[in-house]
């Protein structure tokens, strides 16, 4: 069978997933066994249109769509912001520095790129989806109604692929690096870099330094700076944040794109298996069975300790972090630092 006989019969699978499962776009492909980047693929030249890159040219305009709802999210978690992409820069790492919309984007995983047209008993809409190598979503751009269609069509027209073949190869996904035992990790020389941080975004670079994952590393930390609280921890500070007003940070991503939400939280409601944050515009969702893992960090910076939940999924990756809301110069909230103070230590 050739692709475009195999991406004619996919497409039709997936879109009788999605109508007699009622699934959404990742779960439907997951149904068939496909990636959700094949199954928007195979309807290029129906719903989708393939565009050209470099993708951190097409981002830089997309202020010209006025408000958009930004989407990210991993396997587990999903972070929805409604806002205008402002302020955008691109070096080594892609900047979105907005009061709504705030990304730090890493290209070099986005490989794959589509404007996608849905029509529905909902109406039209309309998307600017991207997607790494293996097909899995990286990041996607939502129009609302009050956006502008003249700068989609503007935008999609001017970053239009010359190649509208339906279906597209992926690879798969590369096995994680295997880490190297505790025994032979430098402990005493982790801990003492980790005491001597000055700046939270040091943290990445001390776990490379040292060869350490993050859980690992979490586990070797010196003497109360990381300690695992009750899984029940993230919906328990949701709570707590939105009765009390506190401003948070919440930060969701993968590893093409991180998107952060800064301000209170209002509206907190646990459907199912899903803690949710159900605010005008922001919207967080997050798989409570799916955590295998949470953590109290403290970090050393300039401006004192910097107190963060870290939410991890059984295979490691982390689901989710959280912050007292804080900028550089200014300690954290004592608010926030009494919410941690109060989750429960994991028995």
């Amino acid at each position: 069978m050739n692709q475009l006989a195999i991406s004619e019969q996919q497409y039709h699978a997936f879109h009788t997933a999605k109508k007699e499962q009622k699934l959404r776009n990742r779960e439907a492909a997951e149904a068939i066994g496909i990636s959700e980047g094949q199954a928007i693929a195979n309807a290029i030249g129906r719903e989708a249109l393939r565009l050209k890159g470099p993708f951190h040219e097409i981002i830089a305009e997309v202020p010209s769509l006025g408000r958009v709802m930004a989407l990210t999210r991993n396997e587990s978690t999903v972070h929805e912001k409604i806002g205008t992409y402002q302020n955008i820069s691109f070096d080594h790492v892609g900047l979105v520095v907005g009061p709504d919309i705030d990304l730090r984007i890493f290209y070099s995983q986005w490989k794959h790129g589509y404007a996608v047209t849905e029509v529905s008993d909902k109406g039209t809409q309309r998307s600017l989806q991207f997607y790494d190598a293996t097909g899995t979503a990286i990041h996607k751009i939502h129009l609302k109604d009050y956006s502008n269609i003249d700068g989609w069509n503007a935008l999609v027209q001017k970053y239009r692929s010359d190649d509208q073949s339906p279906g597209q190869t992926v690879e798969t996904a590369p096995a994680p690096p295997a880490l190297k035992a505790d025994h032979e990790i430098d402990q005493a020389g982790f801990q003492a870099a980790w005491l001597a941080m000055k700046d939270t975004h040091d943290f990445f670079i001390l776990l490379r330094k040292f060869s350490v994952g993050r859980t690992q590393g979490l586990r070797l930390a010196p003497e109360g700076h990381a300690y695992k609280v009750d899984n029940h921890a993230t919906r328990q500070m949701l709570e707590t944040a939105a009765a009390d007003g506190t401003s948070i940070m919440c930060f969701v991503g993968n590893p093409g794109n991180i998107q952060i939400h800064t301000g209170p939280i209002r509206n907190v409601k646990a459907l199912g298996p899903w803690i949710n944050v159900l605010d005008e515009t922001f919207n967080l969702h997050l798989r409570t069975d799916l955590i295998a893992e949470s953590w109290v960090v403290k970090k050393p910076t300039d401006d004192g300790i910097v107190t963060s939940l870290e939410v991890f999924a059984a295979d490691g990756s982390i689901m989710a972090q959280f912050f007292g809301e804080r900028k550089p110069g200014k300690p954290e909230l004592e608010t926030w630092r009494h919410i941690v103070s109060q989750l429960p230590a994991q028995q």
